[in-house]
């Protein structure tokens, strides 16, 4: 079996081609018509890393696809946390594993929340904040960030106690970093966090799925090194920054005085967990940092070729550099697009709307629809930029034609 990925950092968004793209059968490549460019969920355009790849073979050549079991997922991520976060002290005791991020966020809000309850959300946010919540029987209070799509404070402060006078047990859904807008927050806002948090009796659960995503300039800070965080949890997995949404794992994992809810969750969920999945993961995290390097490197230089582009082919669209992530978060509504929104809750709506859908059907480049991440969303797409500089350069171009074309002429 192989061992640590010492392959060369090249930037693995650029080893396939569209051809090779389009033979794939995920929700990306096969949801729109074959003359669309998907931007829009966040699957990366890449080869697995040769680590996961390795480990996935190896485990297939010897039938070892029965039922996970022991800590090996646990102990790679904490080795990744103490070289990566400068987390040495991340206690395996205090995780488990669960099926994804989403399931492990409504799992645990099942242990500290009564149906009922408020769940503060910054907007706008990842749509399926909205949506499993709101599935799970707890109701959903906006905090929305500020014009410089950061953590408001006085909003935060007002949710919690909206959320408070609501609820015998209200929540607070972090997104860290943010989706969709790739802000990374730091140690002094996330330390007002927890302090508004503990003010109000507010317990934290941190969504850090892209925590290994963060790019040159900014620093993730793991929400449970925080002072006053220690009954708060967080969840992530090795899902986004290795392209592994198809192989179900992920962690939860507790601060030390939330540790005791955490044993109470039910045995069955770690049966959703895919033993190949925990292989992939376990890999990922343990093996996989060369070919990481490799792709911040690539998504660093995706980050500045989108702001130039965006610059020359649609200069009235905002663009929020972001900080993190592998999504640009665009403010299109200097373009004069309807914005209309179809029926529906946030998060739950899925029909395009505004910009996005002027998008797709002008350009055929497929984003997603501002208006689905809640309050502040509408006007706006978020674009996935986890693809080639070529495919790149063609959706903008793309983009910058379709609203040239859709200007009137002088008569």
């Amino acid at each position: 079996m192989a061992g640590p990925d010492h392959a060369a950092t090249r930037n693995p968004l650029t080893l396939l081609t569209l051809a090779d793209l389009r033979r794939r059968t995920s929700v990306k490549w096969r949801l729109h018509p074959p003359d669309v460019l998907p931007l829009w969920v966040a699957e990366q355009d890449a080869p697995l890393a040769p680590a996961v790849a390795d480990a996935l073979r190896h485990a297939i050549d010897l039938g070892d696809t029965g039922y996970p079991h022991g800590t090996g997922y646990a102990e790679a991520l904490a080795g990744f946390a103490a070289r990566r976060w400068d987390w040495p002290d991340l206690r395996v005791e205090h995780t488990t594993v669960v099926p994804d991020v989403m399931i492990g966020i409504v799992e645990v809000l099942r242990l500290v929340t009564d149906p009922g309850d408020a769940v503060v959300v910054c907007s706008p946010v990842y749509p399926p904040f909205y949506a499993f919540v709101s599935h799970a029987g707890r109701r959903v209070i906006e905090a929305p960030l500020g014009p410089d799509l950061r953590i408001e404070p006085a909003a935060l402060d007002e949710a919690f106690r909206r959320a408070r006078a609501a609820g015998r047990r209200p929540a607070f859904l972090l997104c860290n970093p943010h989706n969709p807008t790739g802000v990374v927050h730091r140690r002094d806002e996330l330390e007002v966090v927890a302090d508004l948090a503990a003010r109000h009796g507010v317990r934290v659960i941190s969504d850090e799925i892209h925590a290994p995503v963060v790019l040159a300039g900014a620093r993730f800070t793991p929400y449970l090194t925080v002072a006053g965080a220690e009954d708060a949890f967080a969840l992530t997995s090795a899902s986004k920054a290795w392209n592994l949404a198809g192989l179900k794992a992920a962690l939860a994992i507790a601060g030390p005085r939330a540790a005791a809810d955490l044993a109470r969750m039910p045995e069955e969920v770690g049966h959703g967990p895919s033993h190949l999945g925990v292989i992939a993961h376990t890999a990922a995290f343990r093996d996989g940092g060369a070919w990481l390097d490799g792709l911040l490197d690539g998504l660093d230089g995706n980050r500045a070729l989108l702001a130039s582009l965006l610059a020359e082919h649609l200069p009235a669209v905002r663009y929020h550099r972001p900080e993190g992530t592998y999504l640009a978060w665009l403010d299109c509504t200097a373009l004069g697009v309807a914005t209309e929104q179809p029926d529906g809750e946030p998060g739950i709506a899925s029909d395009l709307a505004g910009p996005a859908k002027m998008f797709l059907d002008r350009a055929r480049v497929a984003l997603s629809s501002g208006h689905v991440f809640g309050t502040g969303g509408a006007g706006c797409v978020r674009l996935n930029f986890a693809t080639s500089p070529a495919i790149l350069t063609e959706a903008v171009t793309r983009m910058g034609r379709a609203v040239d074309t859709a200007r009137p002429t002088a008569g």
